[in-house]
C-alpha cells in the first residue's frame, strides 16, 4: 500500500474567492505512484470549504450569487458580534470541509466538467493550505 500525505498552498482574494484545484490534484496523484486508491483532501481553517463544480464564470457567478441568498452576509447573526464573519463560517459549514475522490488506473474520476475546488469565504485574502492524503496500490 501507498501512501502520500501533502498540504497544497494557496493565497486567496477573498470573499468567495474559488480556486480550481485539479491540476494540484493531478500532479499529487502522479507523484504518489497510486494507480488505485482514494484522493483525500481537507480544508485546514473553519472559512474555506471543498466541493467539485464546473470551473466555468457563469457557473461560478451562480454558484456565488446562491450562497449570498442562502446565507447573507450581516443577517444579524450572534458571531457578528465577534468579527463580522458569521457569514463566512455558515457558508463554510454547509458546503463541506473535505472531498476525497476516486483514483483508477492512476487517474482522478472526475466527469468531464467537474473539477474539484476550494472556495474562499472568509471576508479577507489569505493564505491556504488543503491537506491531500493519497492511499492506494
Amino acid at each position: 500500500m501507498k501512501v502520500l500525505s501533502e498540504k497544497v498552498k494557496f493565497h486567496t482574494e477573498g470573499e468567495i474567492s474559488i480556486v480550481d484545484l485539479t491540476n494540484d490534484f493531478e500532479k499529487l496523484v502522479i507523484k504518489s505512484g497510486v494507480k488505485t486508491g482514494l484522493l483525500s483532501a481537507n480544508v485546514i481553517g473553519s472559512t474555506g470549504a471543498l466541493t467539485a463544480i464546473e470551473f466555468e464564470s457563469r457557473v461560478l457567478d451562480d454558484f456565488r450569487n446562491l450562497l449570498h441568498k442562502i446565507i447573507p452576509k450581516g443577517a444579524g447573526y450572534k458571531h457578528d458580534l465577534i468579527d463580522s464573519n458569521a457569514h463566512s463560517h455558515l457558508r463554510a459549514s454547509l458546503i463541506g470541509p473535505s472531498l476525497t475522490i476516486s483514483i483508477h488506473e492512476g487517474v482522478l474520476q472526475l466527469g468531464t466538467w467537474q473539477q474539484p475546488v476550494f472556495v474562499c469565504l472568509d471576508i479577507k485574502p489569505r493564505s491556504r493550505e488543503v491537506a491531500v492524503t493519497i492511499i492506494g496500490e
